[in-house]
């Protein structure tokens, strides 16, 4: 009887997936579930035919360069894969896939989340609640802004984005603006009423929040910088449910201490899972774990997409989500 593929997860998934995983594959798990080093996952690269690297993991030229390497296939767990080297990987005849879809939802919810908990100061206010500094109800208390009838200007619009924009739409009547490298169709528009910006400056000067929806990368790093932050409305916010690297953090930090910007929602950062110090010390920004997918039907669909990369590649099949 053949052997089957050896697979290394470099993090804990959900049980049912790792459950699933065993019965398929000789299965390699992280039990400590910590970040695996530059020299692990070259190990790694030795001794499986696959690896199911998250966004903590650096799969770099080096890594899969690794000298007398098996892996054929990098399942990535997770949409984005701007950790992962992928023209080194094309290179050296390695397949890349990723899991889409399955987190649109999760991630749109977290972006509403944090736009409400911005505008409406809710973490100022727990804070002060647990604190014990509540002295109780009066009429000019924590006073934020509503969005009803407000414009929201998303930077990316793919698949969150546009989710994002319907629950926006649909629950506070908000106008929506988009900027993407490419217009959408009329029909993927219309149902939430969307209009295409010409440009990102443009964008962030006309809306009262924005929200990033981009990928992570070289095109991107520092999109939202200082010259950009002077160009937000007063009053304005700003979530980030993308990648860290898309904001320049600190000067983030010096536009939110300096009242340009009235508050700001972040659940990724430019150095995870460091923060960055002068935005731990503000009152105005909500500050979340990396939570965008953090729901136990999404972890779990996403461990189940690679599952199903990982069967076709390994039966000889097309991959269903090829990245390279």
């Amino acid at each position: 009887m053949p052997s089957r593929p050896r697979i290394l997860l470099t993090r804990r998934w959900s049980e049912d997936v790792e459950r699933y995983l065993a019965g398929h594959f000789d299965v390699t798990t992280n039990e400590h579930d910590t970040p695996m080093s530059a020299a692990q996952l070259a190990a790694a690269m030795r001794e499986h035919d696959a690896l199911c690297p998250t966004v903590t993991d650096a799969i770099t030229a080096e890594v899969l360069r690794t000298p007398g390497a098996r892996v054929k296939l990098i399942g990535n767990f997770g949409v984005g894969f701007n950790h992962i080297d992928v023209a080194a990987a094309c290179e050296l005849g390695i397949r890349v896939s990723n899991t889409p879809d399955v987190l649109t939802e999760s991630t749109a919810e977290l972006a509403i989340l944090l736009l409400l908990m911005a505008t409406r100061r809710a973490g100022e206010g727990e804070r002060e609640l647990r604190a014990g500094r509540w002295s109780g109800w009066r009429p000019t208390h924590l006073m934020g802004q509503s969005l009803a009838g407000k414009t929201l200007g998303l930077i990316g619009f793919g698949r969150i984005g546009q989710a994002t924009a319907h629950k926006a739409h649909a629950a506070f009547s908000m106008n929506i603006l988009y900027h993407s490298r490419h217009r959408v169709d009329a029909a993927i528009e219309k149902p939430c009423a969307a209009r295409y910006c010409e440009s990102v400056d443009e964008l962030i000067a006309t809306s009262d929040a924005i929200s990033l929806h981009c990928p992570g990368g070289p095109q991107t790093h520092h999109l939202i910088d200082a010259r950009r932050l002077a160009l937000v409305k007063p009053g304005a916010v700003l979530v980030n449910t993308a990648r860290g690297t898309v904001v320049d953090e600190q000067a983030l930090a010096k536009a939110l201490a300096g009242g340009r910007i009235q508050a700001a929602g972040l659940d990724v950062y430019e150095r995870e899972p460091m923060v960055h110090p002068e935005l731990l010390a503000l009152e105005n920004v909500v500050l979340l774990p990396h939570l965008g997918s953090a729901t136990h039907e999404t972890r779990s669909a996403m461990g189940m997409r690679v599952a199903r990369n990982l069967e076709a590649f390994f039966a000889g099949r097309e991959l269903i989500d090829p990245v390279a």
